[in-house]
């Protein structure tokens, strides 16, 4: 595998490649924007899986606004470069579509992952995790740790917020069955912001005094709670757990707020989005029912909407918290 370098003369978008070669596969690695750990960590794994596969010209790329519009910019410059695949998180699902729609009737295959796009501008899409498995695991985060039962509570973000519903409705539909001794007393909303979260945390622990653990599928209320269960002194008494990310929320592992959260891992997601990417560019088939390899994360199957979901959000507990919160 050769990786070129090269930086866009726009504004808006920079384009990162590596050292000369003639490869027969070249795939664009899109991301929302560069300079985002998150995604920095994703390209680590496509790098890997380019190297695993062999043969492949990776290109990691995006725009330095995390804008449909720059990201256009970059989708248009990948079809002059006449690359053979694009995989692509977006940064709208929607606007990007024409954009793709061109790469595709020049013969670019398009995935998107991460954050996806319609169906009318890919072929595949690739969720880091299926709703279910998200509801379950962040139950099954808090009844770990609780082998008694006891009173749990959800912080959540915005009423609103589609994912963040669907993955407490799916956490609620799997507690009487896998996890009968856990009591789901109130769930709440932080809308994301930190004075917000805050004081619904605070407002849990004040109306429920054998609270035993705090719920938040969101990287802002769970460090919000957990910082509100340091800050009480409640360490040992009341558990945080949910979605965060490692960076942000190692110091509460360290002090015994949380003994661990979920996330995605993007360095998976990398990896996946080239193998699917490479399977297109060699002739695989995307429709309904279909099952592409993934390398060592296994496989997946491609649903109605020629979309699939990985494993089980990766869980980091002091075991790991060190090792990934340098990396994203």
């Amino acid at each position: 595998m050769k990786i070129w370098t090269l930086l866009a003369a726009t504004a808006t978008a920079a384009v990162l490649m590596a050292a000369p070669a003639a490869a027969q596969t070249r795939i664009a690695l899109v991301v929302k924007s560069l300079g985002n750990g998150f995604f920095d960590a994703a390209a680590k794994g496509a790098e890997e899986a380019a190297a695993e596969i062999g043969d492949i010209e990776l290109i990691y790329t995006g725009p330095t606004a995390a804008t449909a519009e720059a990201q256009i910019e970059v989708v248009n410059s990948l079809i002059a470069q006449q690359v053979d695949a694009i995989a692509i998180s977006a940064n709208d699902p929607d606007a990007l579509v024409p954009a793709l729609q061109r790469a595709q009737e020049r013969g670019i295959k398009v995935i998107s992952w991460d954050s996806g796009v319609a169906p009318e501008g890919r072929s595949i899409h690739l969720n880091p995790s299926d709703i279910g498995l998200i509801g379950e695991t962040i139950v099954k985060l808090a009844a770990d740790y609780l082998p008694d039962g006891g009173d749990v509570a959800i912080l959540s973000a915005a009423s609103t917020a589609t994912n963040q519903n669907a993955w407490i409705e799916a956490a609620k539909a799997v507690i009487p069955e896998k996890f009968p001794n856990i009591n789901l007393v109130a769930t709440v909303y932080g809308d994301d912001d930190s004075v917000k979260s805050t004081e619904e945390a605070r407002g849990l622990i004040a109306a429920y005094p054998d609270l035993k653990a705090i719920i938040a599928p969101t990287t802002v209320g769970v460090v919000a709670a957990a910082q509100v269960v340091t800050d009480q002194k409640l360490i040992g008494k009341i558990n945080v757990t949910g979605l965060a990310l490692p960076s942000e929320f190692k110091q509460f592992i360290d002090n015994g707020a949380s003994q661990a959260v979920a996330l995605w891992n993007p360095i998976d997601l990398g990896y996946s989005a080239v193998y699917l990417a490479k399977a297109l560019v060699d002739g695989q088939e995307a429709a309904p029912g279909a099952t592409f390899s993934i390398g060592k994360v296994g496989e997946v199957t491609l649903d109605d909407t020629n979309s699939a979901a990985m494993a089980a959000p990766f869980q980091f507990d002091a075991s790991n918290i060190e090792e990934f919160s340098k990396i994203y």
